[in-house]
């Protein structure tokens, strides 16, 4: 198998070169006019890009199949399968081929191929220079990708197993045995968190490829943005569920009670999703006004670099993280070169092209007030985020001479920067859509704004009531305690300016739903005054003809119920942690655990091999009441896996309405105590519904307007053979 690999990896390589060549070949022998020679280059060109795809698929293939079978002939897959039983083993086999180093690399290079696959059988049948030299730049970074994994050691997803697994009866060692699946990432969110984030980043090179074909044809119409825009928003919509089901699986699997804590692979999967913001906002000015020229160039190259920093960040080995892949040199130069080559690439077109994409009078900015303003600060804060994220997340790694150089940043100091930003960026989202495009009339504003602003009144003395009797009250319990949380609150500032900048964040969130539904609302009855429907249909014309704005208003709404959510779930914890202790005579636990008003009691425990004779569950059964009322039950518990001694704490978690009672147990101590670290999350349900608010808003931005259109065919079509009939 490790051969038939081999061959497809070499034959991958050799059609990606063949791509680049034909490709650009054909671009420079039709300069001028098409000639037969250029078209046929150009069309041998697309097929070894199909060809490239079909190679990698095999690859791909090949390791699937072995992780299945159970074939260790390869190393990368010894060293990655995964021995769960259960529902679920399936998918933990699967996620074998993006578990590890050589297989992730491996999988986004078979996502780029396929990206490129769609481009070129869009463009197989009437080539355009502008697509042809978009796949040029897609096979470039392929062939990088490719080459990688051909030309080092390090990388190869091929290499055979050496003899020293194996004994002198051709079975595995005991020492073989241990090898495999981390257990902590044998979790349904976790199989399924890497190949989204994967599927956004390679995406995310479509963009890129348009926005330097661009420039090489000098095309500065919205033409490359109309072909690009889509792949941007399917990116970004897989990049935010990827991070989404990473933060689930960091909820409930590493046992710290939280679902972000400024992890350096995290921040990686951050870093493209914030600069993603960014271009898709630049690219609807692009499209709608013509403005943002060169920004939007810029932007989409700046994204592609912070994509690959993303995977510089987790594959170098210049920080440390819970999950990053072990440090290598030949990443190290790949994606450091690859970084500087884009940036680059983007900023010297520019340069040569500045006339062609220079600015035209839709980029005056007549007045602060006006959408322009609005989108422009969006951008610029976006990118000057991700700037500084990015530099903090690798501080560690720079030299001493600079600011924080050698030093690992805390979650506190990066807590102190994206609050009060990501605050004032929600606010200009509040705004925005209240805004003219040129000037905005001030009479006009106060008029549009009056109805939003009453609702967003009403809902923030709700919130502030609930901040002032039950927020801030837990925030002063934990600071009364003194002990080591007390002392990581107080060091993220006075209780004045902490408790405050909760507050204005209410008030953010409030205004941004509340100005988010009133503008849906307005352009749905503009719509169905315009052509005389009703409120549905009138949504169903909208989302026909301009779903980016539908999606567009639905997304900011999601935005404001997950800023609540934010401020409750990371600025207002109660954690308790503490041994309850237990008489094994008996099965009698001496007395319950307190959180809040929360009381847990003893009920049972248990300990149960699982299916594969490998692991062990510890499990505790507590009894939950909140005052009298009986909630139900919680059972955290934690795995052992006897052939490595990895262990990994499964949480426990009881929703209600606006918190979450996270329970996790830790063991027992020499005493047989249970330990126990409990934790009270408010709002944090509202993350999780505004996450898949977002994600259904980015949806329908994405797939909208084509589902509509085609659903609107297919009526119309019918409607005609009915009357023909």
């Amino acid at each position: 198998m490790s051969m038939i690999g081999l061959i497809a990896l070499l034959v991958a390589f050799a059609a990606t070169a063949v791509a680049v060549v034909c490709l650009l070949a054909g671009f420079l022998l039709g300069r001028k006019r098409a000639t037969d020679a250029s078209d046929t280059l150009t069309w041998a060109g697309h097929v070894a890009v199909f060809l490239a795809t079909a190679a990698l698929t095999v690859c791909c293939g090949v390791l699937v199949y072995c992780f299945f079978a159970g074939d260790y002939s390869i190393e990368y897959v010894l060293n990655q399968h995964s021995n769960a039983s259960g529902d679920l083993a399936w998918l933990y086999k699967l996620s074998g081929l993006w578990a590890g180093r050589e297989g992730s690399l491996l999988f986004w290079a078979w996502l780029i191929s396929v990206f490129s696959s769609v481009v070129a059988a869009r463009d197989l049948k009437n080539p355009r220079k502008l697509d042809s030299m978009a796949l040029f730049v897609l096979m470039a970074v392929l062939a990088a990708f490719v080459g990688v994994m051909l030309f080092s050691e390090s990388n190869m997803p091929f290499t055979v197993t050496p003899d020293k697994y194996y004994g002198k009866d051709g079975e595995l060692t005991t020492a073989a045995s241990l090898l495999g699946m981390n257990t902590l990432l044998e979790h349904w969110a976790m199989a399924i968190h890497p190949p989204t984030l994967f599927v956004g980043y390679a995406g995310l090179t479509v963009p890129f490829a348009y926005a330097i074909a661009a420039l090489v044809v000098n095309d500065p119409s919205k033409e490359w943005v109309v072909r690009a825009e889509r792949y941007a928003l399917f990116s970004w919509l897989f990049l935010g569920i990827g991070i989404g089901l990473g933060a689930v699986w960091a909820y409930v699997v590493l046992g710290w009670g939280g679902y972000w804590g400024w992890d350096a692979v995290e921040n990686a999967s951050l870093l493209s999703w914030i600069v993603g913001v960014a271009l898709i906002h630049s690219f609807t000015v692009y499209r709608q006004r013509g403005a943002f020229k060169r920004w939007s160039i810029m932007c989409a190259c700046i994204t592609f670099a912070f994509v690959i920093v993303g995977t510089f960040i987790s594959r170098s080995g210049l920080v440390q993280s819970v999950h990053a892949f072990e440090g290598d040199p030949v990443s190290l130069v790949l994606f450091g070169a690859l970084i500087v080559c884009s940036v680059l690439a983007g900023a010297i077109g520019l340069a040569i092209r500045w006339k062609s994409f220079g600015a035209t009078s839709a980029d005056d900015m007549e007045s602060m007030a006006s959408k322009e303003a609005a989108y422009y600060f969006n951008n610029v804060i976006m990118v000057v985020f991700a700037v500084l994220l990015a530099y903090l997340t690798v501080s560690s790694a720079l030299p001493s001479v600079l600011p924080f150089g050698g030093e690992q940043v805390s979650a506190g100091t990066y807590n102190a920067i994206a609050r009060p930003l990501g605050i004032v960026y929600l606010a200009i989202l509040a705004v925005c859509p209240l805004l003219a495009w040129g000037k905005t009339d001030p009479r006009e504003f106060l008029r549009t704004a009056r109805v939003p602003a009453i609702c967003a009144l009403v809902l923030f003395v709700v919130l502030m009531v609930y901040w002032a009797t039950y927020l801030v009250p837990s925030y002063d319990a934990v600071i009364a305690v003194g002990d080591t949380n007390a002392e990581s609150l107080a060091s993220e500032g006075p209780a004045a300016y902490y408790n405050g900048l909760a507050a204005v964040g209410f008030l953010v969130a409030s205004l941004l739903l509340f100005n988010s539904l009133f503008v849906l609302v307005r352009a749905v009855r503009s719509y169905g005054k315009a052509h005389d429907v009703g409120a549905l249909a009138a949504l169903g014309g909208l989302l026909s003809r301009n779903a980016s704005r539908l999606g567009g208003f639905l997304s900011h709404f999601a935005m404001a119920v997950i800023l609540v959510g934010l401020i409750g779930s990371s600025m207002y914890v109660t954690e308790v942690n503490d041994y309850v202790p237990y008489d094994e005579a008996t099965d009698t636990a001496g007395e319950a655990m307190t959180v809040q008003d929360f009381t847990l009691t003893y009920a049972s425990n248990s300990v149960e091999m699982a299916d594969n004779k490998d692991d062990i569950v510890y499990t505790v059964v507590f009894d939950v009441y909140k005052g009298d009322a009986y909630l139900g039950q919680v059972s955290p518990a934690v795995q052992v896996v006897l052939s490595t001694q990895q262990q990994k704490l499964v949480a426990s978690v009881l929703s209600l309405p606006t918190e979450d009672l996270f329970v996790v147990y830790r063991g027992v101590n020499d005493d047989g105590a249970f330990s126990m670290d409990v934790r009270v999350n408010p709002l944090v349900s509202e993350v999780w519904i505004g996450f898949g608010l977002l994600m259904v808003g980015v949806v329908v931005a994405t797939f909208g307007g084509r589902g509509a259109k085609r659903a609107g065919k297919v009526a119309t079509k019918k409607q005609t053979s009915d009357t023909e009939a």
